[in-house]
């Protein structure tokens, strides 16, 4: 896991579960300095396997997003590892006892650290990749007083049903395992975490970055060679409890739950006063830009921009498509201007 970043406490947080997380952490890393103005604050949060670290790749000298204009927080989600997560967590939350996080909970502590540690009144803008993105929609609605630009991509504001769907696939592979033992594993469930990340990789891409032979220039020689790399990394790189707290995160995603909207989406949808570009991948094969459509209509300031990419969801990766980087920071440009 990636070092070099701090950690706030939050002491024993209330969920919108009605649960109680105890001794709750927040780790989080910030670049460059705040204004005098308190006007350059550009907050990061993190993506389903991402980090503060892997965030980096979304800003830089020169780029649209840049720590020697802009004051950038970086927060790692709960449940990735850092922040407070079943691997991470004392006794009795530890593991599958871990409770149910909802992207709300993340973001009403999300918005202590930076106002009551970070000192930050305004923030210029909230963007990020698939569930940073899904955060940034949360961001604007519970603080529409707070935010003056959301950039969400690959992402949505409600996990749609066929969401839902692709995640307990991807879930029933890593349970299937014996070794999984509901959650109370002496060591790690390698089969099942190899084969979360067999079929990951199959919703990740489109059909055409397959058939075109895409993956060959991500250094991969055959399709059987990327599968094995995302076997890899997942048997490695993560701990089953904490892939599974954070999906039940994402499955659960909805800016109208809870008691401020009364699971009414369209209101929930229209407090957003935030100037917002939508950017989907048009091959993203679990977020499409139907729900960006239909999400920008019922926001008062929202502009749907999507992005034609044969490489899914993981356009937006670093490195992956330059043009979608590009067509990023363009955006991201036009709403700090």
């Amino acid at each position: 896991m990636p070092q070099g970043h701090e950690v706030f406490s939050l002491g024993n947080v209330r969920l919108v579960s009605g649960a109680v997380l105890h001794n709750a952490e927040l780790a989080f890393k910030t670049y460059g300095t705040l204004s005098p103005a308190g006007d350059n604050v550009v907050l990061l949060p993190t993506f389903f396997t991402g980090s503060h670290q892997r965030n980096e790749g979304f800003f830089g000298t020169g780029r649209a997003i840049d720590p020697a204009r802009h004051f950038i927080v970086s927060i790692n989600l709960f449940g990735n590892g850092l922040s407070s997560s079943p691997s991470n967590a004392a006794t009795p939350q530890d593991g599958p006892r871990f409770p149910q996080i909802s992207f709300q909970d993340n973001v009403a502590c999300q918005h202590r650290l930076l106002t009551e540690h970070l000192g930050v009144k305004r923030i210029a803008l909230v963007t990020g990749w698939s569930m940073a993105g899904c955060q940034a929609y949360h961001w604007a609605a519970q603080y529409p007083d707070m935010v003056d630009a959301i950039l969400p991509f690959c992402a949505s504001a409600k996990t749609s049903p066929h969401n839902h769907v692709f995640l307990e696939g991807v879930k029933a592979a890593l349970c299937a395992d014996q070794a999984w033992n509901g959650g109370n594993y002496s060591q790690p469930p390698v089969v099942g975490l190899k084969a979360f990340g067999r079929v990951y990789a199959g919703w990740a891409f489109s059909q055409s970055f397959y058939r075109d032979g895409l993956y060959r220039q991500l250094g991969y020689g055959s399709v059987e060679d990327l599968l094995l790399d995302w076997e890899v990394d997942h048997a490695e790189n993560w701990d089953a409890n904490d892939l599974l707290a954070k999906l039940a995160t994402w499955q659960a995603g909805d800016i109208s739950a809870g008691p401020q909207f009364g699971g009414d989406i369209k209101r929930a949808l229209g407090a957003i006063r935030a100037r917002a570009i939508l950017m989907p991948c048009t091959q993203d094969l679990y977020f499409p830009p139907a729900d960006n459509a239909i999400e920008a209509g019922h926001m008062p300031n929202a502009h749907l921009r999507p992005y034609d990419s044969l490489f899914g969801h993981c356009a937006a990766n670093p490195g992956n498509d330059p043009g979608f980087t590009a067509a990023l920071d363009k955006a991201i440009s036009e709403l700090l201007e």
